[in-house]
């Protein structure tokens, strides 16, 4: 009988301080930190936030605190600049997540093009790795990509599932399942930790969980909408449900 791993869940609670933003101050809540309590508790593997360049949602202060209360794994998603780089070292997350981003997104819209720019990778990536901090890499499921991950050195790279989420023939489904099947394959034969993230929900998530090499999804969105309904808690414990 085949015994597979279990696969992690990190959950990103940016949505949380996004909610909290939509008031401003004085209004501190919800608290995120709170949230990634409530995550833990629930059996969540780690927490995701994204520190963007606009502050949106996460601010400075929310990952200092974070740090201090994270008893798991704490994943900074993070622009491939000094400026977070410097923030990374200071902060010490458990890893940190290279993705791409744009001020006018709504969210993550694809993955990195790590081809097309090795050199600014290496250099950002070998700073993470003096100071401790494992790295991945926000890609598209395509050969060139892990490759090129493997290259500049980062210990991870996680698959963008966002295009595999928002297609719906079944050709199309099958077409996209295919190439991050093929992407995962390919990670865990270079030696790359293989993560998936972007747009998993409760639905699709079952199949996704069967890619080979699977070690962690990072789940965000469909979590904070789930709680509203049934309670932060309980939308953890369902995904958890079908990873284990």
């Amino acid at each position: 009988m085949i015994v597979r791993a279990m696969i992690k869940l990190s959950v990103n609670i940016d949505h949380i301080a996004t909610l909290r933003q939509a008031r401003g101050a004085p209004f501190w809540e919800p608290d995120p930190v709170t949230a990634a309590v409530i995550c833990e508790q629930a059996g969540a593997d780690g927490i995701t936030v994204h520190l963007r360049l606009d502050r949106r949602h996460i601010q400075d202060r929310d990952l200092r605190l974070l740090r201090q209360t994270v008893k798991t794994d704490l994943n900074l998603e993070m622009a491939a600049i000094d400026e977070m780089a410097k923030i990374a070292l200071d902060i010490k997350p458990d890893k940190c997540t290279l993705v791409p981003e744009r001020p006018e997104e709504l969210t993550t819209e694809g993955g990195l093009n790590v081809a097309g720019q090795k050199e600014l990778l290496s250099e950002v990536i070998k700073q993470l790795h003096s100071g401790g901090i494992a790295v991945s890499i926000f890609i598209e499921p395509e050969e060139v990509q892990v490759k090129a991950a493997k290259d500049v050195g980062a210990d991870e790279v996680e698959l963008h599932t966002g295009v595999y989420a928002g297609v719906s023939s079944t050709g199309e489904i099958e077409h996209q399942f295919k190439r991050l099947l093929l992407a995962a394959k390919l990670a865990g034969e270079l030696g790359l930790e293989v993560n998936a993230g972007h747009s998993l929900t409760f639905r699709n998530l079952p199949r996704v969980a069967t890619l080979p090499n699977l070690s962690t999804v990072s789940i965000g969105h469909n979590i904070i909408t789930r709680a509203i309904f049934i309670g932060l808690d309980q939308a953890v414990k369902e995904l958890l449900a079908i990873l284990h």
